[in-house]
């Protein structure tokens, strides 16, 4: 659920996989790259339209050049494991997150009986059945990576639209309420948030506010990056302390944002990289983790097929995504993405059987061996273990 998208944009898009399949043969070796969108965007938020003086800009300016993968070497490629969970998880609602913890377990944050549909929020973005109480049923639950079974549970009475989970390195849960508009910082074993941003049920623009916030990374350095959602289309980075350090994007800078869905840290490359939903895209700038890096221009995955990219993870350079409803020529599917090329090289079946409608998460284990993606249609979670293949290639 969340703001409606570009009509136009979309529109346009879909023509274009239209012309794609019934002509196939303009697809061979056809490289799009992101030049090719941003007039797509030039030609339907201009021509006489009031658009923010700031994202016209940044829409004019040119992209980086395409690069292409050069390299053959075999990628892993998730492949469901039918029949996990072994058995039912009791009362599991809308699963809108899910995250690894520091051995292996996967942890998901679900909605159980609330559901976010239209009558949720009002026009200015606040929730609207706040009398009801929050969800009383456990909301985070932690599985067992072999049979699924739940193994432990907590946050009762506290939440009441659960969006999105983080773990870090030292075992602290970051989850994210859209109806609280709020981030929270569990320290490992406690009842009691530890750390908060953003004021209860209450939304803005400020430093001190947010509005439906989606996501959270964080840095080995401490740093704090937060998703600033589904209002703002922001990302906020603080310290480890809370303090603001920078806000993107700023006035001047190369990129916008529609719906920052979900976040993924590419340490190695100082980069930050982000879901940006509703401009159906990934996009990866620098996350400024270190003084010694120098500024670069932003990295952008944009292809036909991508669609509503919903959420995001990665395992060493790759990306793993996966996208949402779009388009009924655009099949709900997972990626895999170089975004040192700003390509996709490689794409996979979310499930053989069972259809997932609207996969909402996802989360792959340190040691890239497995990959969890969490769906709110139907309420679920489902395991993938990775299978060498040979990725795409580029003619």
């Amino acid at each position: 659920m969340g703001q409606p998208m570009h009509l136009s944009l979309l529109a346009i898009t879909v023509c274009l996989i239209t012309l794609l399949a019934t002509c196939p043969e303009l697809a061979v070796g056809w490289p799009v790259d992101s030049s090719f969108y941003d007039e797509i965007k030039r030609v339907v938020y201009g021509g006489g339209e009031n658009v923010d003086d700031s994202v016209a800009a940044t829409e004019s300016s040119p992209p980086p050049p395409l690069s292409l993968p050069s390299s053959s070497q075999d990628i892993n490629r998730p492949l469901e494991v039918e029949g996990w969970p072994r058995s039912p998880i009791p009362r599991l609602g809308q699963v809108s997150g899910v995250a690894i913890n520091t051995v292996g377990q996967p942890v998901i944050f679900h909605r159980g009986s609330h559901v976010w549909d239209e009558n949720s929020f009002n026009e200015t973005f606040h929730y609207q059945h706040v009398e009801e109480g929050p969800i009383l049923t456990n909301a985070i639950v932690t599985l067992s990576p072999k049979t699924g079974e739940v193994l432990s549970s907590w946050g009762a009475g506290f939440f009441y639209m659960p969006h999105g989970i983080t773990i870090d390195h030292q075992g602290n849960v970051w989850v994210t309420d859209v109806a609280m508009h709020q981030v929270f910082k569990f320290s490992p074993g406690a009842p009691r948030a530890s750390l908060t941003f953003g004021k209860r049920f209450e939304n803005g623009k400020g430093y001190r506010t947010l509005c439906q916030p989606t996501s959270v990374a964080i840095a080995s350095t401490g740093d704090i990056f937060i998703a600033d959602g589904y209002c703002n289309s922001r990302v906020l980075k603080f310290t480890s302390r809370g303090e603001l350090l920078r806000i993107f994007p700023h006035g001047n800078e190369f990129l916008s944002l529609q719906v920052p869905h979900s976040l993924a840290l590419l340490e190695k490359h100082d980069l930050i990289c982000i879901a940006d939903r509703e401009d159906m895209r990934v996009v990866c700038r620098g996350a400024e983790l270190s003084t010694e890096n120098k500024e670069q221009a932003p990295l952008t995955i944009q292809q036909p097929d991508l669609g509503r990219v919903y959420a995001i993870t990665n395992h060493g350079d790759l990306i793993y995504a996966v996208n949402g409803p779009t388009s009924p020529l655009i099949p709900v599917q997972g990626f895999t993405i170089n975004p040192m090329t700003e390509n996709i090289v490689d794409h996979w079946t979310l499930s053989k059987n069972a259809a997932i409608n609207v996969p909402h998460d996802i989360a792959i284990s340190k040691d890239g061996s497995s990959l969890y993606v969490a769906s709110i249609s139907p309420n679920r979670i489902v395991k993938y273990t990775m299978t060498s293949v040979t990725p795409l290639k580029s003619e």
